[in-house]
């Protein structure tokens, strides 16, 4: 296990719900990757983020999907794209699974 975080560090990252709104390839990317359009609510909008899904997830399967991201990081340079939130999902080497809700709730709640 990594190191002991305080409850006061945790309180700090905001990890939100979002719907992916678009897909795109990312030829660019080391990796292949997917840029996302994710909309979090009116209080905080649309962030685009880059992620590694492509073996599990096909395009068409990602719109209208809700996903779970931090939306407080900076923001990074991921090649020609600018991530601005990081999408959260269990990693086993290369293989992604995508941290969502099981039932439809409102874009931008806060996740706890």
């Amino acid at each position: 296990m990594e190191q002991t975080l305080s409850w006061q560090d945790f309180e700090k990252v905001e990890m939100r719900i979002g719907t992916i709104l678009e897909v795109n390839d990312f030829p660019q990317a080391r990796k292949p990757a997917f840029q996302l359009t994710i909309y979090f609510g009116a209080e905080i909008g649309i962030r685009k983020s880059s992620a590694q899904i492509t073996k599990r997830y096909t395009k068409e399967a990602l719109v209208g999907k809700q996903i779970v991201a931090v939306v407080n990081f900076p923001k990074k340079q991921i090649g020609n794209f600018m991530s601005e939130c990081l999408v959260l999902g269990s990693v086993n080497e290369d293989d992604i699974v995508l941290l969502s809700s099981d039932l439809k709730v409102e874009n931008g709640l806060r996740v706890g």
